[in-house]
């Protein structure tokens, strides 16, 4: 029996080996069938496969907050529907490209859903990219200078989900809108992304207009698709 277990872990088979050691430790081996062992070893190797892969894709995410969509208080007023809530953890939005806005004044809670969504996208399997804006952009010019923009641009392209938390808090340079366009053209349709924002969507275009043609094409795209989250009341910071 020993022997088995070694062999198991030796052929890095953790969930297997697992398994084979809680059916040992439970005095069962003998007891169940050689069809039921095998399901049993199957499974235990399955639910540790996915256990690491969900771990994985959420460090991969780098969320700002580590938070489950569970931890979302529901409230009308604060401006989280439960309707709305329930239907984007379908990751519907997901599977058909779709993008959400989320806005409000500061400690509404912007960063805390993005997250919470993000989260409940790595459970369900999709791979998920968290971004502060602004640091996104200077990933950009970083790598702009050293000639891996196009690499960049293809990861970016890649992500089931991406988060862009705190948009249009300032000014973007026609460089920078450039940039920004390119990275949701390559998405549109295809990818979802999450736009948190302190500023209303009627101000988003102040933010984009040094690039008039790059700020309608952005624009355009993601606002008429979008799933709105618009938050409001006190700062939830204050509480605590």
């Amino acid at each position: 029996m020993e022997k088995i277990l070694s062999d198991l872990k030796a052929m890095r088979l953790p969930g297997m080996a697992r398994t084979w050691q809680n059916l040992m430790e439970a005095h069962k081996i003998d007891s169940i069938s050689m069809a039921d062992g095998m399901r049993m070893l199957i499974q235990g190797e399955n639910d540790m496969r996915m256990s690491n892969r969900t771990h994985r894709l959420i460090k991969n995410a780098h969320f700002r907050y580590t938070v489950a969509l569970g931890e979302i208080a529901t409230d009308s007023a604060r401006g989280i529907d439960q309707s709305l809530l329930n239907e984007v953890a379908t990751c519907d939005y997901i599977r058909h490209g779709y993008p959400i806005i989320i806005t409000g004044p500061t400690g509404t809670g912007k960063s805390w859903l993005a997250s919470a969504l993000g989260h409940h996208a790595c459970l369900c399997g999709y791979k998920v990219r968290y971004y502060n804006v602004m640091k996104l952009f200077e990933e950009l010019t970083m790598a702009r200078i050293e000639s891996r923009l196009p690499k960049l641009f293809e990861r970016l392209s890649q992500y089931d989900l991406l988060i862009l938390d705190d948009f249009a808090i300032k000014k973007l340079t026609a460089e920078q809108v450039l940039d920004l366009m390119e990275i949701i053209e390559d998405r549109h349709g295809n990818k979802s992304t999450i736009f948190a924002s302190q500023l209303p969507v009627a101000n988003w275009y102040e933010t984009l207009d040094s690039n008039v043609s790059a700020a309608d094409a952005i624009l355009d795209r993601v606002v008429n698709t979008a799933s709105r989250f618009t938050l409001k009341g006190d700062s939830l910071r204050k509480k605590h």
